[in-house]
């Protein structure tokens, strides 16, 4: 008579009957499907007046509602924005400890971020940065990391300096340093340094490396030096103190003021140097995908009788061919794995049906991808 069921317990522990692999999928990050978002594209964009506090968007100007980063400003003196009289916390300086207590270890926390301080070259502070830019992607849009090592910004502004200081019109391209130089372990995952690059993202020898940022793929989030941007885009000196606009010729650059009395909108400044020609974001997303591989064993005497119905015939339900007596034959068309509470978890259709009686064994490797 015909079997009820045709279970077979698999041994789910690794490298018996189930081998696990991890592969690392990129693809573009930008929420049109693209890695790069140029210049002409970028506009500015903010959820409420009061977010301007804190953070501008940057979004593309054919889906201007959708931000494909944050830009936020922080100061440790509480440049550029409001205390109303010493009443509150100045929002930059909420930024810069929020920061700093994100991705700082709780020893480093109190000292700030020493970016610039790190930096061998001639310019570089003695002290930590008290002025930062911050960088942040969208959750949704980087998966489980930023792409390390394909990511590259391009910036430019009214005022832009070469190495030796003098006027230059040549934009600032940057990208991590993780093609050449290991990672820092922190408390939120790998950090890498973010230097310059050439426009086709070839970064130039250790001498000449400066150090403008510190990028945590893990996170999404890149910190900037104000004083190392500025030092390579100034801007106008005269406007330092002025409340930036959006696109603002006069505000194409990362030299800010000190004025504490109103909402400077600082953070404007990052974007607005992404607007001259030749400027643009180019990042790729990346994330963990999981494959487990399941091997389905059939011996000799599994799996050779059906309770299909018409597997059998009569009250005594025997068997319709009576040339299958002894050495049935079965066709076995799917499997279904469950998993310990009896739930079943997936369905696997074979491309043919497989012949199965007493003679023959079979292993079907079912691979489940996640």
């Amino acid at each position: 008579m015909a079997i009820a069921g045709g279970n077979i317990k698999l041994d789910s522990r690794e490298g018996i009957d189930k081998i696990s692999q991890t592969e690392k999928v990129t693809s573009p990050y930008f929420s049109d499907g693209n890695t790069n978002l140029a210049a002409a594209s970028i506009v500015s964009s903010s959820l409420t007046d009061t977010n301007e506090k804190y953070f501008f968007g940057i979004s593309n100007s054919s889906t201007p509602t959708t931000e494909e980063w944050n830009v936020a400003f922080g100061s440790v003196n509480g440049y550029g924005s409001d205390d109303v009289a010493n009443a509150i916390k100045a929002p930059t300086d909420a930024i810069y400890k929020q920061y700093a207590n994100l991705l700082l270890a709780p020893t480093e926390v109190t000292g700030g971020f020493k970016i610039s301080q790190g930096g061998s070259h001639s310019g570089a502070l003695s002290a930590k940065d008290e002025e930062i830019f911050v960088l942040s992607a969208r959750r949704s849009n980087m998966k489980d990391r930023l792409n390390k090592g394909t990511w590259q910004i391009s910036l430019s502004g009214s005022n832009t300096v070469n190495s030796a200081g003098a006027p230059s019109g040549s934009a600032l391209h940057l990208k991590d340093d993780s093609s050449t130089t290991e990672a820092t372990a922190t408390p939120v995952g790998d950090r890498y340094n973010i230097v310059s690059c050439s426009s086709a993202g070839v970064i130039a020898g250790a001498a000449t490396i400066k150090t403008y940022g510190w990028f945590y793929p893990s996170q999404g989030i890149m910190v900037f030096s104000a004083a190392e941007l500025s030092a390579s885009i100034p801007g106008s000196g005269s406007d330092a103190n002025d409340t930036v606009i959006f696109d603002d010729a006069g505000h194409k650059g990362f030299g800010t003021g000190t004025g504490v009395d109103a909402n400077k909108k600082f953070a404007l400044r990052f974007i607005n140097c992404l607007q001259p020609t030749g400027a643009n974001l180019k990042f790729r997303d990346e994330e963990d995908q999981v494959s487990a591989q399941y091997f389905c064993r059939i011996r000799s005497g599994q799996m050779n009788f059906s309770n299909n119905p018409t597997f059998v015939s009569g009250s005594l339900n025997e068997l319709r061919q009576t040339t299958m007596k002894g050495n049935p034959s079965t066709f076995i068309t799917a499997v279904q794995l469950y998993n310990a509470a009896g739930d079943i978890v997936a369905v696997g259709n074979l491309s043919t049906p497989l012949k199965k009686n007493f003679s023959s064994e079979a292993t079907i490797k079912v691979k489940l991808t996640y």
